[in-house]
């Protein structure tokens, strides 16, 4: 019996690994469409203000009239928020699962399969994190922001128009691609998308996504900065 009990162990907690893995997938692959279209919209800044403030009021009527109000924005909200905290809960509960498994460490560690990215994933996701509310405390909310309640394009303009802060924006935006490209390699060996034949592959279009993502939300911010956008 005892044996038994031993022998289903290891196989329940493979199934429960893999569940977490592919809820930290599926969230993941909902948090990059997000940030392919959060991107787009930020490039309206070069539209100018009339534009891009067309733009976000849009966001805040989408649905209209058939859902009223931002019933739509906000179920986009919830959406995500419940995807970030899938995708945290996922991640610690992985990591504490593994460190279970293995309390010591290796005597020597092998580096060289392991990227930058891989091994500060947690650090870099706890960055953003704080990053994340920092953002829409600023341009969401105005509330760490000069312009306050001005227009969404004069809260662009104000933030990005200090060094600090963009510097601030420009770390986390770093970390962000980073991450994007360990995890979207991750994903597709998750959900079976992978093989060694598709290594290659794989590598170069995480690698091109994570980097276009990040020169794209880089664009705006040191555009105004240096005056290209004002």
């Amino acid at each position: 019996m005892t044996d038994g009990v031993q022998r289903r162990a290891p196989k329940a907690a493979k199934t429960s690994s893999v569940f977490k893995k592919v809820v930290m997938a599926v969230s993941g692959i909902i948090l990059v469409l997000y940030l392919i279209a959060h991107m787009i919209g930020n490039l309206k800044a070069f539209s100018g203000a009339e534009e891009f403030n067309h733009y976000s009021e849009w966001l805040r009527t989408i649905g209209n009239p058939a859902l009223p109000g931002a019933t739509t924005l906000w179920i986009i909200r919830i959406v995500l928020l419940v995807s970030v905290l899938a995708h945290m809960w996922a991640a610690v509960s992985l990591w504490r699962q593994a460190k279970r498994a293995r309390p010591q460490g290796y005597v020597k560690k092998k580096a060289v399969a392991q990227t930058y990215a891989a091994r500060t994933m947690r650090w870099g996701g706890v960055i953003i994190a704080a990053f994340v509310v920092w953002h829409l405390l600023d341009l969401t909310f105005g509330t760490v922001n000069s312009e306050g309640d001005g227009a969404p394009y004069d809260r662009l303009v104000a933030s990005f128009s200090n060094p600090v802060s963009t510097a601030f924006y420009a770390v986390a935006v770093i970390l962000v691609g980073m991450h994007l490209r360990h995890g979207i390699w991750s994903a597709t060996q998750t959900l079976g998308q992978s093989n060694r034949r598709r290594e290659l592959t794989v590598n170069y279009t995480a690698t091109a996504i994570a980097t276009v993502l990040t020169l794209g939300f880089l664009l705006v911010p040191f555009s105004v900065l240096f005056g290209l956008i004002d």
